[in-house]
């Protein structure tokens, strides 16, 4: 998501090789801010360890390798494409003039994205994720405090909008936005075509 925000970002901007997001934000999602979330989907379970060792029949599906497809690579291409483009296209056109707070925007939108994506992949929860989800969300507040400090040289945030409501509520439509029609795609999809393991889940 983060390179087609910065993709058209340089669109919109006469394709000049100009960065939305500093070197600091850049590193700290694809570190920091994602790490939790996305690597606590490894406890997450689709059916239990008593159901997969009575139905057997549910490793056929695994042998089909449907999971790793070219269409699921165009389906999370595609995801990646209309969150990148809602977010960016929403945060620098429809919103704000100022770029530092197109930067704040954007990036907390992005960030609330990614954690309700995660949030929506997950079929039975386990205490480490939402330890996961909650401490990427206070790392991100720290970062934030820490970037908006007035002295840097250039900060990064400016504190004083971001704690104000218009923050807010054009973070929270970004975020709606971005996510809303995905995760109703993906349960429409559900529905339509269940997986053999949540006949049994």
């Amino acid at each position: 998501i983060i390179s087609i925000i910065h993709a058209l970002f340089s669109c919109l901007n006469y394709f000049a090789p100009i960065a939305l997001y500093n070197g600091v934000l850049v590193t700290g999602y694809a570190t920091i801010f994602t790490i939790g979330p996305i690597f606590s989907l490894v406890l997450d379970e689709d059916v239990s360890e008593m159901n997969a060792i009575k139905f057997p029949e549910l490793y056929r599906e695994l042998q089909k390798r449907r999971d790793l497809s070219i269409k699921t690579f165009l389906i999370w291409t595609w995801k990646a494409l209309y969150q990148g483009g809602v977010i960016m296209l929403g945060g620098m056109l429809l919103f704000e003039q100022r770029f530092v707070h197109v930067v704040g925007i954007t990036f907390t939108s992005l960030i609330l994205t990614e954690l309700i994506m995660v949030a929506i992949e997950v079929k039975r929860w386990h205490p480490l994720m939402l330890l996961a989800q909650v401490l990427t969300l206070l790392v991100y507040l720290a970062c934030i405090v820490a970037l908006s400090s007035p002295d840097l040289i250039e900060p990064t945030f400016d504190l004083h909008f971001m704690l104000s409501v218009p923050f807010a509520l054009r973070v929270a439509i970004l975020t709606v936005l971005s996510t809303v029609p995905i995760w109703f795609g993906t349960l429409v999809m559900a529905n339509c075509a269940p997986r053999e393991v949540t006949k049994l889940a």
